[in-house]
């Protein structure tokens, strides 16, 4: 498993890395600069080869990668001849060595739009466009929404994917979706930045409709047929009278993805209920299956009561609860640490429990816990989504590229502003953690990933700061304000300066990859 994510990893970074040292290697070739080396990856070299007076390598370290150009060190001493001078990169002119340094960034979003547009034209595996939970209180409620419900088109414009809201008008006058296999319009009369804003709020994930007994096996439920999911509020919304019933006797993850279950082995009972799924579920004792406990946290509330993995909390406080977020809810309106009284329900039968919450600190944030992780699958549903035409992909990848650069871009400031902590900022192992998820879902999510890291890459050499590509333009911009080169102790200083922010920025990457292993 290890070595299938190094693997991965590899695969994800490497094109990532060769695009953006390319980008370097193409421009100082324009301008008649002499490359000596062209690596992917940093130490050791693995693989060499010369040709012309440049030398290829692979190096030990696949976390980078650089091009090493004839006389690019403007600390360096050494005298060089008319001719060396002409493939020097120090004495190449400003506007030269500014499009070799912006080569590297620039590439990287060429690369995101290239695959974008590969996306866009050849077809992609992405998730259906489903609303969140919509809550009473909501605009999208009042307006005609509902939990569950599949975003179709806006202003007779197909929506396919969520990258399709920022192609949107203006204005969103109506809305098509489909609820349980019925065509519904909704009448919104909003912006686009109205709309969007609002459907943020409830991109949320939907959960599995599975449940669990007190013998603690998994019950899949399905609706209509057995190749129909909705998720457990859409079935419980609908609370039909007739239904699929299957018990799933393997390890479920925390993303269900309904492709992944072997039709085969399952044995679907026809269930035909006349007082509907909710009274079915109540008789029989069936629960969410986020109401299930994955995980107690040692030295908490809940490991001191004797909960164990497996249990089911049916009730607190003397209240039924019907998911995870109701005993969340709940536990945080006692607003202190006071006793609660839990029903638990396992195979011995429900018990009743006494717990005392204690308060728990997350990104400055204190709340109270139980010390109970959740049992909940998401439901994750991919669909197939057909090519387009080669003037749309060109559309949609520069539209899909921008956005892309807009956000990166915000992301970037609030980190810079506080208004994003630091935790949130991952390293190696945080991308790739995500690119073998990625991968493990679809191409077309991993082929989007790695547009988005791109894009991210671009953007990060771009910082200004010395060492990095920004840091490089801003000393061409000084330059031409000095109206000259800058001293040498200025560039020692600047140096100094950048590799004690890049070394901070790698070490709370790092650090925060290494924290998360052990939450």
């Amino acid at each position: 498993m290890f070595i299938e994510k190094v693997f991965i990893f590899i695969i994800f970074l490497g094109p990532l890395v060769f695009f953006h040292e390319l980008g370097h290697f193409l421009f100082a070739r324009l301008f008649g600069v002499r490359v000596e080396t062209f690596s992917i990856g940093f130490g050791p070299k693995l693989f060499k080869f010369k040709r012309g007076d440049t030398e290829y390598a692979f190096s030990l370290i696949p976390l980078g990668g650089y091009v090493k150009m004839f006389g690019d060190d403007p600390l360096s001493n050494e005298e060089l001849s008319e001719a060396d001078k002409k493939v020097a990169y120090t004495h190449k002119s400003k506007w030269a060595r500014f499009w070799i340094v912006f080569g590297g960034p620039l590439a990287n979003f060429i690369l995101a739009f290239v695959i974008y547009f590969c996306l866009v034209m050849i077809g992609e595996k992405v998730p259906q466009t489903k609303f969140g939970v919509v809550k009473s209180e909501s605009i999208l409620f009042e307006k005609g929404v509902r939990t569950g419900d599949l975003l179709l088109k806006v202003n007779e414009q197909e929506i396919t994917s969520f990258d399709d809201l920022n192609l949107i008008d203006s204005k969103v006058n109506t809305i098509e979706v489909l609820r349980a296999n019925e065509k519904k319009s909704v009448v919104l009369n909003q912006t686009n930045m109205e709309f969007i804003t609002e459907y943020s709020k409830v991109n949320s994930p939907l959960r599995a409709p599975l449940f669990k007994n007190k013998e603690g096996q998994n019950i899949l439920i399905q609706f209509g047929s057995t190749s129909n999911f909705l998720s457990m509020e859409e079935l419980i919304e609908l609370n039909p009278k007739k239904f699929f019933i299957s018990i799933i006797n393997e390890e479920i993850p925390v993303e269900f993805r309904p492709e992944a279950i072997d039709g085969k082995k399952l044995k679907p009972e026809v269930i035909e209920f006349d007082e509907g799924l909710k009274s079915y579920l109540k008789e029989n004792s069936l629960y969410s299956k986020d109401l299930s406990i994955s995980n107690v946290i040692e030295d908490s509330a809940a490991s001191k009561a004797g909960l164990k993995i497996g249990d089911i909390i049916t009730s607190v406080g003397g209240d039924k609860i019907s998911s995870f977020d109701d005993l969340r809810v709940k536990i945080q309106d006692l607003k202190e640490e006071k006793p609660v009284e839990l029903i638990v329900l396992n195979s011995e039968g429900e018990k009743t429990l006494t717990l005392t919450p204690t308060f728990r600190e997350a990104n400055g944030i204190k709340y109270l816990s139980l010390g109970v992780q959740s049992g909940i699958s998401f439901l994750s549903i991919m669909i197939d989504q057909e090519g387009k035409g080669f003037v749309t992909s060109i559309t949609k990848g520069y539209a899909r590229t921008v956005d892309g650069l807009i956000k990166t871009y915000d992301g970037f400031m609030k980190l810079i502003t506080g208004e994003v902590s630091l935790k949130h900022v991952g390293g190696p192992l945080a991308i790739g953690q995500v690119a073998s998820d990625s991968f493990n879902i679809s191409l077309s999510m991993f082929f989007r990933l790695m547009a988005l890291i791109s894009i991210n890459l671009g953007l990060i050499n771009l910082f200004p700061i010395p060492v990095l590509d920004g840091g490089h333009i801003v000393f061409i911009f000084l330059e031409i304000l000095n109206r000259g080169p800058l001293s040498r102790k200025k560039l020692q200083y600047a140096q100094q300066l950048g590799m004690s922010l890049l070394f901070l920025l790698i070490f709370v990457a790092i650090f925060n990859d290494v924290s998360r292993l052990f939450q």
